[in-house]
């Protein structure tokens, strides 16, 4: 049994007598994703501007990083944004919470207006949810209930894509990849699901995201006579449109998305988009949908929508759903989190797609796209390099070998760069702020890590 000494305030452990760092404070007290308790011991952040990170290390040494990962896609205004960071105070200084049953308030209803503005045309009813993994609950939960509704009771199943990750909260989990998904770890809990192939790849080529013709086409047949023998129980198509993000960082055809949605309205099933990791800008589209021209029944955003300053999803919907759960005899969708629609989140996220809004994001996200395909570059000279791609603001390094992460990152760090590899993959996406000598340090850092830990 793991257990960390008793400490006091200050940093002093019980006997008051020996200092003791934040990491060494955080291991064997804190989980971390995906991490033991007695893995190895995090970095500590001391502040924070900008791009930049001030990290210290499990040995004290201090650093100032770029945080090529945008703390986890999200952060893409940067840290300490003026904008936000007034919106924050300028909503905590009138409310910070009020229950959403029964009640409004205007930060939820300027986003859900905004919100509905962006998407994709056809999409003008909301739903606010804590996070990313429970808004695609959330949208699940909607798929099932419109199946009802309109008189299928047995469609209650989904047909997801391999590869996929949507979260991980139990239903979100179950139309995740099912090798990779965690699915064998609970048994009997985890609904199953359908999965197709994962769909062709695809590459930038000149603007365009293009791919094998051939098998594009063989996909969509598998496609075609999946749903024909199990539409009966099927309720939805779930997907991440063009990216699969931490599912391997897949870019594929935009023609399956198309695919997808014919079949769909082709069946009377619904088609659910996560854009949680590729929205608001992060594909070079301000939704990874508008690569295939095609306007979901259901989408899931998050992340990026508070620009990294707060927990905040959101569910959109269709006229045409909520009009038949309006006509149901329940009336409403089931579900209602304590803190949906928190008004500090809404009027971060107000603040954050305001600056999307007013300032270039497409040349911004333009600039890391050139950026990092100069800066990635040479890293594909490397032995143990399978393939670098980038597209929007998104640059992978696929290696031959699965990752190895501390040392990865130890080294990226004393490069002054930020990462968190997974599985064979060391990747960025960096904030939208970045600037041409972050985006090159980056590159560097990268391509240093890999030739330093993975060979040349």
């Amino acid at each position: 049994m793991l257990s960390a000494p008793a400490v006091e305030h200050g940093g002093r452990n019980a006997a008051g007598t020996t200092h003791r760092s934040l990491a060494e404070r955080d291991r064997g007290l804190l989980w971390h994703p995906y991490a033991s308790l007695d893995g190895p011991a995090p970095y500590a952040v001391l502040g924070a501007a900008g791009t930049k990170l001030d990290l210290e290390a499990p040995g004290g040494q201090r650093f100032e990083v770029i945080d090529a990962m945008s703390s986890w896609w999200s952060a893409v205004h940067g840290y300490r944004n003026e904008a936000l960071d007034a919106a924050l105070l300028e909503q905590a200084g009138s409310f910070s919470h009020v229950m959403f049953g029964g009640l409004t308030h205007a930060p939820a209803v300027i986003l859900a207006e905004k919100l509905i503005d962006m998407a994709p045309s056809g999409l003008e009813h909301v739903f606010f949810a804590d996070s990313g993994s429970v808004s695609v609950e959330v949208a699940l939960k909607l798929a099932v209930q419109y199946q009802r509704a309109a008189g299928y009771s047995r469609r209650a199943r989904f047909l997801a894509l391999s590869g996929g990750y949507h979260g991980d909260t139990f239903a979100a989990m179950s139309v995740c990849d099912p090798v990779d998904g965690m699915h064998s770890e609970f048994p009997g809990l985890v609904a199953p699901q359908l999965f197709l192939p994962r769909p062709p790849k695809a590459r930038l080529i000149k603007g365009e995201l293009r791919s094998d013709p051939l098998e594009v086409a063989q996909w969509v047949g598998v496609l075609e006579e999946m749903v024909l023998t199990h539409l009966d129980e099927l309720a939805a198509i779930v997907l991440e449109p063009v990216l699969q993000g931490a599912g391997g960082m897949h870019i594929y055809a935009p023609e399956c998305v198309r695919a997808a949605r014919r079949v769909a309205s082709e069946h009377g099933l619904l088609l659910i988009v996560d854009e949680i990791a590729t929205g608001f800008g992060r594909t070079g589209r301000l939704f990874a949908s508008e690569w295939s021209a095609v306007t979901p029944d259901i989408m899931c955003v998050g992340k990026a929508l508070t620009g990294g300053y707060l927990t905040l999803a959101a569910m959109l919907c269709s006229r045409e759903v909520a009009a038949v759960i309006t006509a149901s005899p329940l009336r409403a969708l089931l579900h209602g989190p304590t803190f949906m629609a928190n008004p500090l989140a809404c009027a971060v996220a107000v603040a954050s797609l305001t600056l999307l809004d007013s300032e270039p994001w497409q040349r911004q996200v333009g600039a890391l796209e050139a950026g990092l395909t100069a800066a990635l570059a040479p890293a594909a000279a490397l032995s143990q390099v399978r393939d670098v791609r980038v597209l929007g603001g998104v640059g992978v390094i696929q290696l031959n070998v699965p990752a190895d992460v501390t040392a990865l990152t130890r080294v990226a760090v004393e490069h002054g760069v930020w990462v968190r590899p997974f599985r064979d993959l060391v990747y960025t996406m960096p904030p939208y702020i970045s600037s041409a000598e972050d985006i090159a340090a980056i590159g560097a850092g990268l391509c240093a890590a890999v030739a330093a830990v993975h060979g040349q």
